[in-house]
């Protein structure tokens, strides 16, 4: 198994070693391998897809025009 070191706020340092008892290096690890599932099953639903990045920009932008004149933000 590879190692890697993780910086971590000062803050959630103080709170980790609070709870010294806990397996720190295991929580990451899932945290890890949930986010790089998620990469992987999005690669999958996203190969075969004709949708270019200009088209999402496109898409995005006019959800975010309808979001915004919903709620009033344009006339």
């Amino acid at each position: 198994m590879t190692n890697m070191t993780l910086a971590v706020p000062e803050d959630l340092h103080v709170i980790m070693k609070k709870y010294n008892t806990i397996k720190w290096s295991e929580i990451a690890r899932q945290a890890l391998w949930d986010q790089a599932r998620k990469l992987e099953l999005m690669d999958k639903l996203l190969a075969k897809s004709k949708l270019t990045e200009e088209d999402a920009e496109r898409i995005g932008h006019k959800i975010k025009h309808g979001i915004a004149k919903r709620h009033g933000l344009f006339t």
